[in-house]
This record gives C-alpha cells, structure tokens and sequence, in this order.
C-alpha cells in the first residue's frame, strides 16, 4: 500500500464555514435528507449537499494524475466504486482514450443524471456488493465514498474492492489529524458514519485484506 494525494487541492477550493453548518438548527433533518442520496443531495440546497453538482472539468487534472500514476492504456477497464454522475470516468476517458470504464453508485439520481457520454457504463448499486467478477478491472477507484458507510459494511466494501481488482486500486477517504480537523469534519458532514485518524485507517485497510493504495481529504 502507497498513500497518494490526487484531490487536496480541488477539495481546498471551497471555502467551509464549519461554525455556522454545525450550528444550524436543522442539521439533524438536513442529514436525513442527504443521506437519501437524491435530487437535494445532488442538486438541492447547498444545506443538503452540493447545492448543484454539474459539470465544470475540474476532475481533468485528477484523471490525469491518476492516469499518470498507473500509468492506464487503452483497453484497460477501470471501475470508480460511489462515481456519483461520472464527471472523473468521463475525464479518464479523455485523458486516456479507449479506456474500457464502469461505474457503481448508491444513488439512482446520480446515475439517472451522469454525463452522458458515460451513462451507459454505469449502475445503481451498493459498494459492499459488487456485481463484478474476481479480478475483473486493471484499476479500482473510490473517492469520497467509503467513509459514508458504518464499519460493518464499510468492512465489506473494502474486501470487494480487492476482490474485483486484478492490478491496482486507490481509495480516498475523509480523515482528521488532530482535534480540530475533527471537530471540522463533524461539523461539515452530512453523510460521514465512519471517522478515523490516517493511522486508524491504515491500520483498518492491512486488517481487511486490502493491498491498494489511499488517500485523505482533511478538512482545516
């Protein structure tokens, strides 16, 4: 396992007031609603999630470092386990064209509404069952998506990542390093059911079987 830093600088973009989303007296309903991964989620309120999650290119330069870094050819297949509407698959697609590329995601409404030179390649499905043969992709991604599930699940989805993957995989996780980066997290999420330090989630990875590599997104 290597640790790799694809997304800091597209996560350190937005501007976070951690005080005031923790503090509104709706949060507990607003993690309701986003947590039915929905239209709200996606493209309601920025309260319940995105407040609109459209493409814009940004993931360009994250496809390309990934590209670069497991060094992908055409007809290599590469699955993105939680690609939400597919804007890093459609960019991998781009960046290395012939890339064979599938996606899975809890949300229907994510799927339903994906870029659609890539909607045809993906489905609505859980990340702790995937519906892929052993060793079925040269690349296994996940962003921001694991951390959403509690740990008994959670468990389940890292094991099925090593599972479908002949080659390499790379999982991207929320994380804190100290106390204040923790209190950060609880305040902002909305989705989050499993907070672990960068060591905690290490430790859990080599526990599960898993061989891939990771990655974090702090919140400061």
């Amino acid at each position: 396992m290597a640790e790799f830093d694809f997304v800091s600088d597209l996560h350190n973009r937005t501007k976070r007031d951690y005080i005031s989303r923790g503090v509104q007296i709706d949060k507990a309903h607003c993690a309701e609603v986003s947590k039915q991964f929905g239209f709200d989620y996606w493209d309601g309120d920025r309260k319940y999630g995105y407040g609109g999650y459209r493409y814009d290119g940004r993931w360009r330069k994250v496809a390309e470092r990934i590209a670069e870094t497991y060094a992908l050819r055409p007809g290599q297949a590469v699955l993105d386990v939680g690609c939400g509407k597919g804007f890093l698959l459609y960019e991998l697609t781009q960046v290395v064209p012939g890339l064979v590329v599938s996606g899975i995601d809890i949300s229907g409404y994510a799927v339903a509404n994906a870029k659609e030179e890539v909607r045809p390649f993906l489905q609505e499905g859980k990340a702790q069952e995937l519906p892929y043969a052993d060793d079925a992709f040269d690349l296994v991604i996940s962003f921001g998506t694991l951390h959403n599930l509690p740990v008994y699940d959670l468990k389940k989805a890292v094991q099925q990542i090593q599972r479908v993957t002949g080659r390499h995989a790379y999982i991207m996780v929320e994380a804190y390093r100290n106390e204040q980066e923790k209190i950060n997290l609880l305040n902002w999420q909305l989705t989050c059911e499993s907070f672990y330090s960068p060591e905690e989630w290490a430790w859990l990875f080599a526990e599960w079987g898993y061989q891939g590599d990771y990655g974090f997104i702090y919140f400061e």
